[in-house]
């Protein structure tokens, strides 16, 4: 989207207080430090930090506009280039444009919401109709109240259909957001435990997740995991069609034969009387699930599966999800990106499936899991005596209680704990020799990437 700073000034119902409302933006940006010509620069209010107090340094940058509910006309130097905006509050201002430009938009967008596996299944969606199709799909991690706006802004006239992820973290978050993506089919992965911290239990997790049909447009589709113990009873809203996709009867969209070779999954897609062989490249059984999220998808925009399984079988990834490299004899699974009691056992049923000599699982706590967050821990730990491993290394105060759990029902043939990354890693150079397979998990905060990376180096 291009639009003049006076355009952005009328959508947003906001007034130019100084400069030149001619000023062409390209680009809107939320981190001050990128701010530049051709830029309009949102401040966003945070809990620790209001980001007003940067605008003075980002006119100088020479930005081609700014948002502002703190300032005057009176406040703001004369002779100023950058076109300061004023609008009641910059959130709300960014969310305004963010709806005008969906509605400058006519393509297809699919929603994708869900506790664990959004981003996953955002890929495959994407790989699934990129057989047909230019796809636009969420860039990085802008599923938020701020990041869907700027997507918006972001999908370009020659794109065909886009896949747009959707988070939530409190109530009535996703209503909002929803309403800016407008989504033609909306998908919901799973119901877990994620943000329960926030809202209380898995049934209000779900009613929230539902909210996502407050912005799905007529006549459009809402496809759910029917393997899902809340979902699979759930119907769409009067208007709208429901599918379900899983391993079961329920499912209009059905995997059976699966099999796993190498920790990648293979199984036959059955829709109605169709039979489609699928062989997925990434690790994982719980990725069976999200490549039939996929398959629905892409049949619902008019590409049948077996042109769809094709594109499903590009797909190999992306950055600490679960990738694997090799080095020295030595194998690692980097699936750091975060974690969640779901996320963390389907990774270490990735790890069962790895052919090594010995399987090495580092875990660390896992946050915003509420007043049970222990209990969820421990869960981990207990689980492991079905899926055991030959060493256990915990790190953080959390994850002691999955060492706890699989101590006392034998998930582990040793078991470690540490406080300490710099420790931690220590210990895994003097223990890691070629034919082993470690796996990395747990929160983003935890910093696991860092350490997983110095195994890369490590191992060559």
């Amino acid at each position: 989207m291009k639009m003049t700073a006076d355009q952005i000034a009328s959508v947003c119902g906001g007034r130019i207080l100084a400069g030149d409302g001619a000023n062409a933006v390209s680009r809107i940006v939320l981190d001050s430090r990128e701010a530049g010509e051709g830029d309009l620069f949102v401040p966003v209010v945070g809990e620790r930090v209001d980001a007003h107090r940067f605008l003075g340094q980002v006119a100088e940058a020479g930005a081609s506009a700014v948002f502002t509910a703190e300032h005057r006309a009176e406040d703001i130097e004369p002779g100023q280039r950058t076109a300061w905006i004023q609008v009641e509050d910059t959130r709300a201002a960014l969310q305004r444009l963010g709806s005008w430009c969906r509605k400058q938009r006519s393509l297809p967008v699919v929603g994708i919401t869900g506790s664990v596996g959004k981003t996953t299944t955002r890929e495959m969606i994407a790989a699934a109709l990129a057989v047909r199709f230019q796809v636009y799909k969420t860039p990085g991690n802008k599923n938020s109240q701020v990041g869907v706006p700027i997507t918006m802004w972001e999908i370009a006239p020659e794109d065909e259909i886009a896949v747009i992820e959707l988070g939530m973290s409190e109530p009535g978050e996703l209503t909002r957001i929803a309403r800016i993506a407008a989504p033609t089919m909306a998908v919901i992965t799973n119901i877990g435990i994620a943000h329960i911290e926030q809202l209380g239990s898995r049934e209000n997790i779900l009613r929230e997740k539902l909210t996502i049909q407050d912005g799905l447009q007529p006549g459009g589709v809402l496809i759910l995991n029917g393997d899902d113990d809340l979902l699979r009873d759930v119907r769409a809203r009067e208007g709208f069609r429901t599918v379900w996709y899983g391993t079961g009867d329920n499912s209009q969209y059905r995997a059976e034969d699966i099999s796993m070779d190498g920790g990648r999954a293979s199984f036959t897609a059955v829709c109605g009387e169709r039979r489609v062989k699928v062989h997925l490249n990434v690790l994982g059984r719980h990725n069976v699930l999200n490549a039939l999220a996929a398959l629905a998808a892409a049949e619902e925009a008019g590409i049948p599966m077996e042109e769809a399984a094709v594109g499903l079988e590009e797909f190999r990834g992306f950055k600490h999800r679960q990738q694997v490299f090799e080095r020295d004899g030595i194998t690692v699974v980097d699936d750091t990106y975060n974690a969640s009691p779901v996320s963390m056992k389907a990774s270490l049923e990735v790890l069962e499936h790895m052919g090594a000599s010995r399987r090495i699982a580092v875990l660390a706590d896992m946050k915003e899991l509420g007043d049970e967050t222990r209990a969820f821990h421990r869960d981990v730990g207990v689980w492991m005596k079905d899926h055991p491993v030959d060493l256990l290394f915990t790190l953080g105060e959390l994850a002691k209680e999955i060492a706890c759990g699989a101590r006392e029902n034998g998930g582990a043939g040793r078991i470690e704990e540490f406080m300490d990354k710099g420790s931690l890693a220590d210990r895994l150079r003097e223990v890691l020799v070629p034919g082993d397979c470690v796996l990395f998990k747990g929160s983003n905060s935890m910093g696991m990437s860092e350490l997983a990376e110095q195994f890369y180096d490590a191992a060559g």
